[in-house]
């Protein structure tokens, strides 16, 4: 066995998932790459049915890409409409979003200021702060 499956079969297992063929396809598609990969749950669907020709139902790609959100393997993106994204880059930082193209982009946490925090309710604490910057192309 690669360490890349050991790899992915400890950061499912820490998720309180088996590490089955169809999950461990999923670690590959998520953790295997150089870059940040954004996605939804139908985009990780597609991906696994027309670029791996691996038909893994809708219920487990949901289920794998929530247990890796909640354990911290992943960050999730509301976009708005109840739209989400997730994000394999869990470090702070914020995001372009193309409302045509439907695709995210990294902003370094370091290119953005913010100038003035509101206080949170009473009894709330602020956890941090991500920016989303929905953009168009310009006409």
């Amino acid at each position: 066995m690669n360490k890349i499956n050991i790899n992915f079969i400890a950061k499912l297992r820490t998720s309180g998932l088996r590490p089955t063929k169809q999950r461990l396809k999923i670690c590959d598609i998520l953790f295997n790459r150089e870059k940040t990969f954004h996605f939804s749950i139908n985009d990780l669907t597609k991906i696994l049915e027309i670029e791996h020709n691996e038909k893994i139902s809708l219920a487990t790609v949901y289920n794998t890409v929530h247990a890796f959100k909640k354990k911290g393997y992943l960050k999730e993106i509301h976009i708005g409409n109840e739209m989400s994204y997730f994000d394999t880059n869990t470090s702070s930082h914020h995001h372009f979003y193309d409302e045509q193209t439907k695709e995210l982009t990294d902003i370094s946490s370091n290119e953005v200021e913010i100038k003035k925090i509101p206080s949170p309710p009473s009894g709330k604490k602020i956890d941090g702060a991500e920016v989303i910057f929905k953009i168009s192309k310009k006409i």
